[in-house]
C-alpha cells in the first residue's frame, strides 16, 4: 500500500475509532480518554490502534479486554461507515504505560487549558 493511502485510512480510521469508543460503547469496563494512533500494516490486513487509557494497570488491561471482546462490533460499525475494500483486523494496545494512566485525565485537562506547570514556567523566567 503507497504511504499516502496508508497514511489517509489510519488517519479516518483513528478518528471514527475514537468517536465510536467514546461515545458509542456502553461498556462500563472500558476507560479510554481517546484513540493515539492507528498503524496499519503493509497489506492493508492489520491495524493496530493504540489508545489513551485511564486508571491504573488492572482497569487497563479490563479495558484492552473488553475491547478485544467487542472487536466484531466494532469492526461492523467502521466498515458501514467507512467504504473500503477490506477492513483490516483490529488489535487494541496502550499507548502510555501504566504508571501515567491515573495522570492522564489531569494532564489532558492541562493541555486543553494551555496552562503551563508553574515550575516549568519559573524555570524559563
Amino acid at each position: 500500500m503507497e504511504p499516502r493511502r496508508s497514511e489517509r485510512i489510519s488517519e479516518t480510521l483513528r478518528e471514527e475509532l475514537d468517536e465510536l469508543i467514546s461515545w458509542e460503547l456502553s461498556d462500563p469496563r472500558i476507560e479510554c480518554a481517546g484513540v493515539a494512533e492507528v498503524l496499519i500494516s503493509p497489506d492493508g490486513r492489520s491495524a493496530r490502534a493504540r489508545l489513551i487509557l485511564t486508571g491504573d494497570g488492572e482497569s487497563q488491561k479490563a479495558t484492552l479486554e473488553a475491547l478485544t471482546k467487542a472487536r466484531g462490533f466494532i469492526k461492523r460499525e467502521l466498515a458501514q461507515r467507512l467504504d473500503m475494500f477490506r477492513m483490516p483486523e483490529l488489535q487494541f494496545e496502550a499507548a502510555v504505560g501504566a504508571e501515567l494512566g491515573p495522570r492522564i485525565q489531569h494532564l489532558l485537562k492541562r493541555v486543553r487549558r494551555g496552562r503551563p506547570r508553574t515550575e516549568d514556567s519559573q524555570a524559563k523566567s
